[in-house]
């Protein structure tokens, strides 16, 4: 019998001053039940994109990382039309007919000010968009510990590390494992990918490694800003969980 598992978003974690996120993503999937005319949603919405250095009208397209053995990070890209990009030297915001995408790069400050700008960044969509429902809400955050130069030992820094066969005793020169994982009893899944970026100079420069989350919902909700901000919240502590699940001790001590 699957235990049920109690979501509890008021939990502490510790603040990591030195957390090895090099991205936060937020995605809404949401279809615009307005025309969506491009020009005309561009013209609305440039004004409210201030803080973006440059705001464009340009194809729209939706980005997918997977990370893969031993090789670096493949990018592929979905074509969703045109619609707005907004960016900055450390965001980038995408509205487009299907949905929000927002991303903050390096450096990561807070959960409360990255979530608050991209809750305010949904309240001009759904005010252009005017979309029913959210069909998908994702959370990803992509962490990666850079290890010092020939140094493999994954057991310092994740848990549970990759272990050889037994009787077969090699040094790893990269590994891939993915854990898809379902929520008892909420609408929740969490993708979990713990792999190595192979070093630009294996003589000079170590391995980055990376842990991947992808907190996301399983089905559709009624549009509305505080059924977001809950989802969000909830996401986070999945993703949290995660994180800290995932990292040792010493790793911890690394990020302090």
């Amino acid at each position: 019998m699957v235990a049920i598992m109690k979501i509890d978003t008021m939990e502490q974690f510790e603040l990591l001053p030195r957390a090895p996120i090099v991205e936060a993503v937020i995605q809404v999937l949401a279809r615009a039940e307005t025309s969506w005319n491009e020009e005309g949603v561009f013209a609305l919405l440039k004004p409210k994109l201030a803080e973006f250095q440059s705001v464009v009208l340009q194809a729209s397209v939706r980005q997918h990382v997977m990370f893969s053995p031993a090789l670096p990070p493949i990018i592929s890209q979905e074509n969703l039309g045109r619609g707005v990009m907004g960016q900055s030297k450390d965001r980038r915001v995408q509205f487009s007919r299907e949905g929000l995408f927002f991303s903050k790069l390096q450096p990561y400050q807070s959960w409360n000010q990255f979530s608050g700008d991209a809750l305010r960044l949904w309240n001009i969509y759904a005010e252009v968009a005017r979309p029913l429902e959210m069909q998908r809400i994702g959370l990803r955050f992509i962490n990666k510990i850079q290890l010092p130069p020939r140094e493999l030992d994954f057991e310092k820094y994740i848990q549970p590390h990759p272990v050889p066969p037994v009787g077969l005793e090699p040094s790893f020169l990269g590994f891939f494992h993915q854990d898809t994982l379902g929520v008892p009893d909420h609408p929740y899944a969490i993708n979990i990918v713990r792999t190595i970026q192979p070093p630009p100079n294996p003589l000079t420069d170590g391995s980055g490694l990376i842990i991947d989350i992808d907190a996301f919902t399983t089905q559709s909700f009624e549009n509305g800003l505080g059924v977001l901000e809950q989802r969000l919240a909830e996401l986070r502590w999945l993703k949290n969980k995660a994180f800290f699940g995932s990292v040792t001790p010493a790793a911890l001590q690394l990020f302090r």
